[in-house]
């Protein structure tokens, strides 16, 4: 019923994707300039709106570099109550930069965490004040044309790969599918129970440039820690489970929960949401109606630095935050690792 009443809305997904293709074309032929670095670059990006897993890709790329190079991210910092550029520091709130780059800096204190809504502004300021920064990765940054990334790394959903989708509002796409041409990495996300044959049929379909890569990667969820003191669940088979979810989309955790917990009852809430005083007390009522012995609160990570703020209120209460990473699939997450590495190496040589 949802698709037909899309399907609706294809006149104006024509006009929308009318505009921005004559906006890319205007990046192409220079009439909109735009500008690269003689630095390391590295951009993670999608076409389509929200829910390819470009936070947990980024934590992926930070996880491999930052041991070797001194890394920072930058985003635009998406609805935080701050504008201009800012590095997170030890005072930082979500509010001042946003929930993704709040949790990349809560979760990775050693790596450069900044935020700015024009980033060709922001990366000369960012390599002003962090000299020594010698990798800068651009969190969801595809549709940024200002800045030309050395390295653009694409991220497609399985369930919903770009090259069937519609342009916005028919479908999810907010960039036409040709831009994926200017990703030199594609990676096929939230893959499940994916096989050598469907693998190339989806090669195939997405048909890649020469000097395009296609990798695949599943959703891995960790071990849930508590929101306050860090420590691990013993969350089981027999747990009840009141899921706190602003994210774009809770699909694969919901499967994740169907198959590893006795039940679960959802509070949905948008993307991003800001989380208020209201909130907080239909979560305290939500979780109060489940009466079972064993339950818990369960939310995801970016969700999480946006329920900090009520620490005093929920301190008492069983909350626990489950980390979500990509794990590369047919043996190629070296092959990814080495191709991201040497991309940085050749501006040292």
């Amino acid at each position: 019923m949802l698709k037909s009443f899309r399907y609706l809305l294809l006149p104006f997904s024509l006009i929308y994707g009318g505009i921005v293709w004559l906006r890319n074309w205007c990046y192409n032929k220079n009439i909109f300039r735009s500008a690269s670095f003689n630095f390391p670059v590295i951009c993670v990006g999608n076409l389509a709106v929200g829910g390819t897993g470009k936070t947990p890709m980024t934590e992926y790329i930070i996880r491999l570099l930052q041991n070797d190079f001194n890394t920072a991210t930058l985003s635009r910092g998406y609805k935080r109550k701050t504008t201009g550029f800012a590095i997170a520091g030890q005072n930082t709130t979500a509010l001042d930069i946003g929930d993704e780059p709040m949790q990349f800096h809560q979760k990775f204190p050693e790596v450069t965490v900044a935020v700015g809504e024009e980033r060709l502004v922001a990366i000369p300021q960012l390599l002003h004040d962090k000299p020594g920064t010698q990798v800068i990765i651009l969190d969801d940054a595809f549709q940024h044309r200002a800045v030309r990334a050395g390295l653009n790394i694409l991220l497609t959903e399985h369930k919903n790969l770009y090259i069937n989708d519609l342009m916005l509002p028919a479908g999810d796409l907010r960039d036409v599918r040709v831009s994926s041409k200017r990703a030199d990495i594609i990676v096929v996300t939230k893959c499940k129970n994916i096989d050598e044959e469907e693998r190339n049929i989806i090669i195939k379909q997405i048909n890649p440039l020469e000097k395009q890569q296609v990798f695949f990667t599943e959703i891995i969820y960790s071990k849930p820690y508590h929101l306050f003191t860090k420590a691990l669940s013993n969350i089981t088979a027999a747990t009840d489970i009141l899921l706190i979810c602003g994210i774009a989309n809770p699909k694969p955790l919901k499967d994740f929960l169907t198959a590893n917990v006795n039940t679960y009852d959802m509070l949905r809430y948008p993307d991003h949401h800001i989380f208020h005083t209201n909130d907080l007390a239909e979560i305290k009522k939500q979780f109060e109606k489940i009466a079972s012995q064993d339950k818990v609160i369960l939310t995801t990570e970016k969700d999480a630095v946006r329920l900090q703020k009520f620490e005093e209120e929920l301190k008492d209460f069983p909350i626990y935050v489950i980390p979500i990473e990509h794990h590369f699939l047919f043996d190629e997450g070296n092959v990814f690792d080495q191709q991201v590495i040497d991309f940085i190496q050749k501006f040292n040589n």
